[in-house]
């Protein structure tokens, strides 16, 4: 079987940032793309230039640092954005503007109130001027938003034009997840077989998950000749999320008797990638998410146990090491010394410069002298928090908190701010709400705050594991999500609030992507 490349776009930075609740810095959207570079995704959507000038930021600056993969904008049909985009990406090595308008009737009739013969020729006219703009040195993709509700004889005639017009890749969006399997099969082989000059690009997917779906249709449209797939880390997006890069990936690794492609994706970097993407976007991964959930190497049956033991083909069709997870070969542990810890790191492939070798080591044996052994995770977890810090406005310097029976509960806190460091006392229901109530003294914030979501978790076994709090709040009609990670459940809960604390502030001044 001859097989041809499937290129993967990662749109975890832009659809996926439009998760209600998730709110990424500039620093931890660079960190996040260069992850996804050293993942080997081929083209990474940095965001909406037009949107914000904090998105304009991010693309820029990703643009600089990212060498390997494509980095890409995304533009509406309208000059200003055309412009933004290529402002924002014009030092790429490789900028693609991904140009789109929406081709359905609902959405020409109600959303932009124009006639199809204008969206044509708008269509058209956006993909000529990228070209021009960019002097040719910007590939354009367009997006037909909406494809899946489109008829299909006017998407043909949208399809040839843009095409003609100098569009290399052009995507058909399910916008809104409504599409099956069989159906969209038919869509895109429907459009191979009618788009006169579809051998003059490539098409792609991008697929929505409201109805659980998206894995299933971006497969079935490989099948059909697509050989983009437009995809985001653990599936976050608007509302369901999009198709889950990690689950298109391994499912055309695993079962290369289905599909006749290949991606550049390097597989051992995925869980890596994912446990990365959950921290800074504060969205916790369902134990039960296929390829990176808790449970998806996990056997409790005894009937499993046996199986397993015996023969490990007999219920696990990928290997953990397939994705990153690997067992230990180090044991660490607070009597641990540098060259253990330098060689753990070179296991995990994990690179630092020596400045931060040196940090790492001085916060893992902090962290060793409070937990009996020390696990991958945690190594992660440490490694994260350094690359990741920048840019943090608040910083917990000490907590104190006290419960019990007979007692009231009361917390100290004292948090390191532009500003300078202040002191937080208070009283709770609880030792948790008394830190909360702390934090919220010492930043002097008097609005009200909702507890919308908590959840706790041990990230490792034993009774000195690392615990994880998820947390989302909302505060003035905003809602946002934050993590914290610590083995006192008291202080990642701390970590979790100061997080959603600093990312309420700076979502009051960043303008939401208009997709």
């Amino acid at each position: 079987m001859t097989r041809e490349k499937l290129y993967i776009f990662d749109t975890t930075l832009r659809d996926g940032e439009q998760t209600a609740g998730v709110n990424l810095t500039i620093e931890e959207k660079v960190q996040i793309a260069k992850q996804l570079e050293r993942l080997g995704v081929d083209v990474i959507e940095a965001g909406f230039a037009i949107s914000s000038p904090a998105d304009f930021e991010a693309i820029q600056q990703i643009a600089k640092e990212v060498k390997n993969s494509a980095v890409c904008s995304l533009a509406r049909a309208v000059e200003a954005d055309i412009k933004a985009a290529w402002e924002a990406l014009k030092e790429a090595k490789k900028p693609r503007i991904h140009t789109f308008i929406a081709t359905s009737d609902i959405h020409l009739k109600y959303k932009l109130k124009m006639s199809k013969e204008e969206a044509l020729k708008r269509a058209v006219s956006a993909v000529k001027l990228i070209q021009d703009i960019s002097e040719g040195k910007a590939e354009v993709e367009f997006s037909a938003e909406d494809a899946g509700r489109t008829d299909l004889k006017y998407l043909y005639e949208v399809l040839e034009a843009v095409i003609e017009a100098g569009a290399k890749v052009v995507n058909i969006p399910d916008t809104v997840g409504y599409a099956v399997p069989d159906e969209w099969y038919e869509k895109i082989l429907s459009i191979k077989e009618n788009v006169p000059n579809i051998d003059k690009a490539i098409i792609s997917v991008h697929c929505h998950n409201d109805l659980g779906l998206a894995t299933a249709n971006s497969l079935m449209a490989v099948k059909a000749g697509a050989r983009q797939i437009e995809c985001t880390v653990n599936g976050i997006g608007e509302r369901a999320g999009n198709a889950s890069m990690e689950e298109i990936v391994m499912a055309i690794k695993v079962r290369k008797d289905q599909f006749p492609v290949y991606t550049d994706i390097d597989t051992t970097q995925i869980y890596r990638t994912s446990q990365l993407v959950s921290r800074l976007t504060g969205m916790m991964i369902a134990k039960n998410k296929p390829i990176v959930g808790e449970n998806a190497f996990a056997h409790e049956s005894g009937i499993h146990q046996h199986g397993v033991l015996a023969k490990r083909e007999t219920y696990e069709i990928m290997k953990p090491e397939d994705i990153g997870l690997k067992e230990s070969k180090i044991v660490l542990g607070k009597h641990s010394g540098r060259h253990a810890f330098r060689k753990k790191l070179e296991e995990m492939g994990i690179l630092l410069p020596e400045e931060k070798v040196e940090e790492a080591f001085r916060r893992f044996k902090e962290l060793a002298s409070r937990k009996k052994e020390i696990y991958d995770i945690d190594i992660e977890l440490i490694v994260e928090g350094l690359e990741g810090e920048k840019g943090r406005k608040f910083e917990l310097i000490y907590n104190q908190a006290v419960s019990g029976e007979g007692i009231i509960p009361s917390a100290t806190v004292k948090i390191k701010t532009p500003e300078g460091e202040k002191l937080g006392l208070a009283v709770g229901n609880g030792p948790v709400d008394a830190t909360y109530r702390a934090i919220k003294n010492a930043l002097g914030y008097d609005k009200e705050i909702k507890l919308k979501d908590f959840k706790i978790r041990a990230l490792t076994a034993g009774t000195d594991a690392l615990a994880e709090v998820f947390l989302t709040i909302e505060s003035e009609g905003i809602k946002v999500s934050g993590r914290g990670v610590d083995p006192d459940i008291v202080r990642a809960s701390a970590l979790a609030f100061l997080e959603v604390l600093d990312r309420l502030e700076r979502r009051k001044y960043r303008k939401k992507p208009l997709e």
